[in-house]
This record gives C-alpha cells, structure tokens and sequence, in this order.
C-alpha cells in the first residue's frame, strides 16, 4: 500500500456513476488508497481522485513532506499558514478540470468548511453524497487486511481471557476496562478500536453505555464485554457475556436464545444470501423465542478500517455477500434497566460459506 489498483478500481466506480472525481479527506478511504495518516484537524487536506489521471491533493506544507513519502502519484498544491488553502483548492480544482464537474464527496467524513472551499473554487461544481460507492471498494478484503484482523482478534481475545480469569465481584466497570486496556497493550495491540464497553448488571441493558466506577459489580449480574485492539488500521470488535459468580434460570434461557441466534446467523451467511435476508433469519430466531420487545439493533455491520461501515447486515438491504466480505454477527436482547445479553463474532464470507475470525467460546460462563 499504496496500490494502483485500488486506486484504479475507484476511478472506475466513478466512471460507472458519473461523477467526474471523488473528494476525500483523512481517514479509512484517504489511508486505503495513499496509505498515509494524517490528523483531521482545522488545516484542511483534501485529495482529489479524477475518474482519469493522476490524482490532486490539497495539503498544508508542514504535512506535504510525510505524505509524498508514502509514494503516492499526485499532483501536490501546497499551501501555507500564511496565505490560507484558498489558492490551493482553485488551483487543484482547475487542474483537475473540475471547476463545473460532478464530484462525489464522503458525506460521513468531509466537513462542511471543506465543502464550502470547494463550492467558492468551483461554483458550478456540482457535490453529491458518494460515501457508499467510494467505501465500496473496501467492501471485500485483501488476505493481507484478513491477517491484520485476525491477528488484532488474536490479541483481543488473549486479554479477554487474561481479564475474566483475574476479575472478581465487587470490582467497577471502570477497574475491569483498564485492566484490559492494559491487556491489549501488553500483548502488542497497537491501540483501541474504540474505547471498551464494560457493562454490569442494569447498566448492560444499554448497548453502548457508559462505562461506571463507582458500582461495584455482585453476584448475579450480567457482565458485557465490547471492545478490541487494532494491528495496521485494522481493529477487532469483538462482545462476549458473562455472569458474575452465579445466573438465574430467567437469565440462562435469555443467554440461550441469543446464543442459539448467534448461531443460525453463523451458520446461515453464504455469498448470494442478501445481507437484509440473513437479518431476516437472526432476528426471527429471537422473536420465535418470545423476546421481540427486547430487541433494540440489527444483526451486525461490516468490519474494516472502519469499525462500522459496509456490508450492512440489516432488514432492507438487498445486497448480496460477497467472498471477502468482513462482517459482524451480534445479536443481542435488552431488559430494561435489568440487563443485557449480546454476543459478537467477526466473520467472513469464503468462497462457500462462512468463516468465524473469533474464536472465544461462545457457552454461558460464570466468573468471578
């Protein structure tokens, strides 16, 4: 990385849509095509992928040095602190033969002052949202993005275990989480995919709650582990549950219909299933079970440099899987204010069928 193909399977999405360039700013997309990481901060830094040619890139000059050293071909307009990026847009922009164009922008990552520096140099341009088609070319992963993930659940899940063997009742949520923070740093993980949900007992009802330190966990409640670490841009996301000390009968037939979905969706993900189809066949599951009031999300999304983006495993969506395709299973049910059970594997679609990455056991445990 950087690759041309890549690139040149961009420009052809383009050509295929009918937009005249793509506009991106630092982040997934920007480090999948020049491999390079900037800060997205106030100096904008804007690359300009034409459906033909050489790429153009609107860059600070205190950043210009570090990004040509990734060898990515692009036409570099400079700019400086003391006169502004406006020349640099104008002239990019001109280059490019963009000034009445159709440019496809990220509508999730590019910020609205970016946008308007284009629409002042190019007033005739036209910007369209093209976030799903220029994130389609991350939708099937290289082997070599397949081995990052793995080696980033690898890791993940050695802290998870080194975590749950050393915790006891009575500890916080916050104790637990830097304990596997620590974990994941330990054992080479080369950062956090996000920051780790650790949520016990009625605080587990919330899928993304925040994490406390001042309620100590007890006997009986449910523990959610969501977390990862990240090797090369690419992170784990990974969600087991667990019980302290003990578990109701209530608690284990809830903890069974969410394992028993978690493994139809294994067990049913193919390429040609549509993605809205195999949503279909998880949440059904939950809901033949008689616990349709507790569920509050799909059954998954797609796993990258981002750690949410496509495939969408979500009712509606048509798309098929594809070979490559990187993705979560994670079904989950949620009693109000009481708890919250959900379990999570990364997979990915082979040539004919499923492969689960995780590999942590997915059977009811009791700890601390």
């Amino acid at each position: 990385m950087p690759s041309i193909k890549r690139l040149q399977h961009l420009q052809q999405v383009l050509a295929d849509n009918g937009l005249d360039a793509a506009a991106l700013i630092p982040g997934p997309g920007f480090f999948y095509l020049t491999g390079a990481v900037h800060h997205v901060m106030e100096r904008p830094i804007v690359l300009f992928v034409p459906r033909e040619g050489r790429p153009a890139i609107v860059i600070p000059d205190l950043e210009a040095d570090f990004f040509a050293s990734k060898g990515f071909d692009a036409d570099h307009f400079r700019w400086a602190d003391a006169d502004g990026y406006e020349g640099a847009f104008a002239g990019a922009l001109a280059h490019l033969e963009l000034l009445d164009g159709r440019i496809g922008i990220e509508g999730q990552n590019l910020r609205f002052f970016e946008a308007e520096a284009i629409r002042r140099n190019a007033p005739d341009a036209a910007l369209t949202d093209a976030q799903d088609l220029i994130s389609s070319i991350r939708l099937c992963k290289e082997p070599e993005e397949i081995e990052a993930l793995r080696r980033a659940i690898h890791i993940s899940e050695q802290a998870l275990e080194n975590t749950v063997t050393w915790l006891r009742a009575g500890m916080t949520e916050r104790e637990v989480a830097s304990y596997l923070i620590d974990q994941m740093s330990e054992l080479g993980g080369q950062g956090l995919s996000f920051e780790p949900l650790v949520l016990g007992g009625d605080n587990s009802s919330r899928p993304h709650g925040k994490i406390r330190d001042d309620v100590p966990l007890k006997a009986g409640d449910s523990l959610i582990f969501d977390f990862g670490t990240v090797i090369d841009g690419y992170p784990a996301d990974i969600t087991r549950t667990f019980f302290i000390e003990e578990a109701g009968e209530p608690e284990r037939a809830m903890y069974a219909t969410v394992l028993h979905a978690n493994t139809v969706g294994r067990e049913t993900a193919r390429p040609g299933l549509a993605c809205g189809d195999l949503d279909e066949f998880v949440t059904q599951t939950l809901l033949d079970a008689g616990y349709g009031e507790f569920i509050l999300h799909r059954t998954g999304h797609g796993l990258g440099l981002d750690v949410h983006e496509g495939p969408w495993i979500t009712r509606g969506n048509e798309a098929p899987l594809e070979p490559g395709m990187v993705f979560t299973i994670e079904p989950g049910l949620y009693k109000p204010d009481l708890l919250g059970i959900r379990i999570e594997d990364n997979v990915v679609i082979t040539a004919d069928g499923l492969e689960s990455l995780t590999s942590f056991p997915r059977e009811l445990r009791i700890i601390g």
